[in-house]
C-alpha cells in the first residue's frame, strides 16, 4: 500500500503501470466508496494507460482531515498528490462527487488536466435540504440508516439480488466508510455549484451516465454536457449510479473510444 501526506491529509493511493511510458489516467471514487470500485475498469484499460487510483479524504484508508472541507480542498488533495508523484497532464475521470472534484481540479490547476471524463455527475448535485437531511440521518443513525435507500440509487434492481455476492460486498463497503468522512463529503457536495464554471471548460470532455442512475439521472448529466463546450454525452445501458461496477466492459469501451479520439486529434 502507498500513502503520502498532502495538505495535512494522508492519502492512500495506487499506481498501475509506468507513467513515464504510457499516458496517465486518474480515477476518483464516489461518495461512500473507495478506489476499489475502479478495479474492473482499470484491469481493462491498463494495457494502454498508466492508472492512478486513490481514496479521497474521509474514505477508505485516507484521513478525514481536521476541519470542514469543500470540493476545492478535495481538488487540492489531488493536485498535491499529482505534484508529489511528478504526474503532469492526465485524463481525470471522476464518478459522482469525484466528477465535482475533477471539475474543481480543472478550475484550479488546468495545467494538470488533459481531458475530463465526468461519470454519473453534474455541475450541481442535489439540494441543500436533501444533503442536510442525509447528514442528519448519518449523524443520528449511522450510515446503516440510509443503506437501503442509497443502494436503490446506486444499482439496478437486477444487481440488487440477494444471491449476488458482489451486491453484499458493496453494501459492506458503504457501511464501513467513516461516518464523519461521509457526512463531511455530503456537506462539500451540498455547497458545490459549477454551473457557471462548466462553460469555461476548454479541454475534451466526456459525460457518461447509467440509464437507471437514481442519484444523477440521465437528464441531469445531459444538462451538464450542454453547459460544457464541445462535450460528448453517452448513456450506459443496464447501469445505475456506479457503472464501473455494473457494466465495466461498456464503460471501459466508452472511455477507451473517447481517449482514442484524443490521440487522433493530437
Amino acid at each position: 500500500m502507498r500513502f503520502v501526506t498532502v495538505n495535512g491529509v494522508t492519502i492512500h493511493h495506487e499506481i498501475i503501470g509506468d507513467p513515464a511510458k504510457k499516458p496517465m489516467l486518474v480515477f476518483i471514487n464516489s461518495l461512500g466508496t473507495d478506489f476499489r470500485i475502479w478495479q474492473d475498469v482499470a484491469d481493462r484499460l491498463k494495457h494502454a494507460f498508466a492508472i492512478l487510483v486513490y481514496d479521497m479524504r474521509g474514505h477508505g484508508l485516507s484521513d478525514i482531515g481536521g476541519e470542514a472541507s469543500n470540493i476545492e480542498d478535495h481538488a487540492d488533495d489531488l493536485s498535491g498528490l499529482l505534484d508529489h508523484l511528478s504526474i503532469g497532464r492526465a485524463v481525470i475521470c471522476g464518478l459522482s462527487v469525484g466528477g465535482l472534484i475533477a471539475q474543481a481540479l480543472y478550475q484550479r490547476r488546468p495545467d494538470l488536466v488533459r481531458a475530463l471524463v465526468l461519470c454519473a455527475t453534474a455541475h450541481k448535485i442535489g439540494t441543500p435540504d436533501m444533503w442536510n437531511g442525509r447528514i442528519r440521518a448519518v449523524e443520528e443513525g449511522g450510515i446503516e440508516s440510509i443503506l437501503d435507500a442509497v443502494m436503490e440509487r446506486w444499482f439496478t434492481l437486477a444487481f440488487r439480488s440477494p444471491e449476488n455476492a458482489a451486491y453484499a460486498g458493496y453494501r459492506a463497503m458503504l457501511v464501513r466508510q467513516p461516518a464523519a468522512g461521509y457526512a463531511a463529503t455530503c456537506a462539500a457536495i451540498r455547497d458545490a455549484d459549477y454551473t457557471t464554471a462548466a462553460a469555461r471548460i476548454a479541454v475534451p470532455t466526456l459525460c457518461i451516465v447509467g440509464d437507471q442512475d437514481g442519484s444523477t439521472p440521465p437528464d441531469l448529466v445531459r444538462s451538464t454536457a450542454t453547459l460544457i463546450p464541445g462535450s460528448r454525452f453517452e448513456i450506459i445501458a443496464d447501469a445505475g449510479h456506479i457503472p464501473c461496477v455494473e457494466q465495466p466492459d461498456a464503460l471501459s469501451q466508452t472511455i477507451s473510444t473517447f481517449l482514442l479520439t484524443l490521440d487522433q486529434e493530437a
